[in-house]
C-alpha cells in the first residue's frame, strides 16, 4: 500500500512516523507547502518527497492522509474523491458549514472514504465511559461534564484561521459527547470570556468558553475550554448516572491539586500537550485507517460525523454573540 500525507507539520510527522512503520505500508509520498520540510522528514524515514500536491495523485497511491492547513482541507477532499482515492483528513472538514457540505457531496457522490481524525475516540479513556454507558453501568444518565484546557496558547498569528475555541478546540468535546453517550444534541447555550491577552479580542476570539448542552434524552452536559491553563494539558469528562459516576482523563499527569488534607498530591508530570496526552490515539486512528482502506474495518467517523460537531459548535458561536439559547435545528446541515 502507498499512501500520500499532505502536510509534514507537527501532526503529520506524527501520521507519517505511524504509517511508515505499518507492517501493510509499502511506502509513503509525502508532501508540504515547505518543500524542504517535507523532504527533511522523507530522509528521515527513508520514504519519497513530491514537490506539490500535484504529484501525490499524479504518482499513484492507494490513499491519502491530509494535515494540511485547515483552509486546504474541503478542496484536498474533493480532489481526492475525485479520483478515486480513501481518505484520511484532520478535523475540521472546513471552518463553515457551505465549505463542509460540497466536499461531503464530492465525497457521497464519488463513492469514496473520509475518515476524519476525532482522535478521542481511540482513546482507551473515553472507549471505557462509552461502555460505561452502553452497558448500563451508570442507569440513567442524567450529568457530562467536559472540559479541555490547553496549557498555552497559540501564535497570535494562528488565531485567526483557528476557526475560534468552539469550532478549533470544543468541537473535540462535541464530537466525543455524541460518540460516548450516543444522543444528539438538541440545544445550546454558550458564552465566552476575552478577558485574556489582547490577541484574542483582536481575532475576534475568546480565550475562555463555556456551553450548556441539552441532548435529547434530557441529559444535561457542560463543556468548557481555555487556552490559559498554566497548570497543564487538561482533558476530561465526567459521566453521572443515578447508579455510578466515571471520570475520562483522571491519572497520575493529570493537572490538579486538591486542597483536601487527604487529598492525593499534585502530578509530577502533568500533561505538557495534546500531541503527549493522545499519543497512542493518533497511533490508532491512523491504524484503523490503514484498514479501512484494506476493507477490513468499517469508517469508525466518517464525514457526517464532523459535520455534526461543526454543527454544535456553530450553535455555540450564534449563541455566543446572540447571547441566547439556540435549536440546533437551526443550523442547517442537518442529517435528519
Amino acid at each position: 500500500m502507498r499512501i500520500g500525507v499532505i502536510g509534514t507539520g507537527r501532526i503529520g510527522t506524527i501520521h507519517a512516523n505511524t504509517l511508515s512503520r505499518h507492517r501493510e505500508v509499502g511506502s509513503l509520498i509525502l508532501t508540504d507547502v515547505n518543500p524542504q520540510r517535507a523532504q527533511d522528514l522523507a530522509h528521515r524515514l527513508g520514504e519519497t518527497a513530491a514537490p506539490g500536491t500535484d504529484e501525490i495523485f499524479t504518482w499513484g497511491v492507494d490513499a491519502v492522509v491530509i494535515t494540511a492547513a485547515t483552509s486546504a482541507h474541503a478542496d484536498l477532499i474533493g480532489r481526492a474523491a475525485r479520483s478515486g482515492l480513501p481518505v484520511f483528513c484532520e478535523k475540521p472538514i472546513a471552518l463553515d458549514l457551505p465549505g463542509t457540505l460540497q466536499a461531503l457531496a464530492e465525497v457521497e457522490k464519488a463513492g469514496t472514504v473520509l475518515q476524519m481524525g476525532f482522535q478521542r475516540r481511540f482513546d482507551k479513556g473515553y472507549a471505557g465511559a462509552r461502555e460505561a454507558v452502553r452497558s448500563g453501568r451508570l442507569g440513567r444518565l442524567h450529568t457530562v461534564r467536559a472540559l479541555t484546557s490547553d496549557q498555552s496558547p497559540p501564535p497570535p498569528e494562528w488565531l485567526p484561521l483557528s476557526g475560534g475555541l468552539f469550532r478549533d478546540t470544543l468541537i473535540h468535546d462535541f464530537d466525543v459527547l455524541r460518540w460516548v453517550t450516543g444522543r444528539e444534541v438538541v440545544d445550546v447555550y454558550a458564552t465566552g470570556s476575552d478577558a485574556g491577552p489582547a490577541m484574542f479580542r483582536e481575532a475576534g476570539d475568546v480565550d475562555t468558553a463555556a456551553a450548556v448542552l441539552t441532548l435529547d434524552d434530557g441529559t444535561l452536559a457542560t463543556a468548557t475550554a481555555t487556552r490559559l491553563n498554566g497548570a497543564g494539558y487538561d482533558v476530561r469528562m465526567e459521566l453521572a448516572g443515578e447508579r455510578d459516576t466515571v471520570v475520562v482523563g483522571l491519572d497520575d499527569r493529570t493537572p490538579v491539586a486538591s486542597t483536601e488534607p487527604t487529598g492525593p498530591p499534585p502530578a509530577d508530570k502533568p500533561w505538557p500537550g495534546f500531541l503527549e496526552r493522545f499519543g497512542p490515539a493518533y497511533e490508532a486512528e491512523l491504524c484503523a485507517f490503514v484498514d479501512v482502506v484494506r476493507g477490513q474495518l468499517a469508517n469508525p467517523c466518517d464525514g457526517r460525523e464532523a459535520l455534526q460537531a461543526l454543527r454544535i459548535a456553530e450553535a455555540c458561536e450564534i449563541s455566543r454573540h446572540e447571547r441566547r439559547p439556540v435549536a440546533l435545528a437551526e443550523v442547517p446541515g442537518s442529517l435528519a
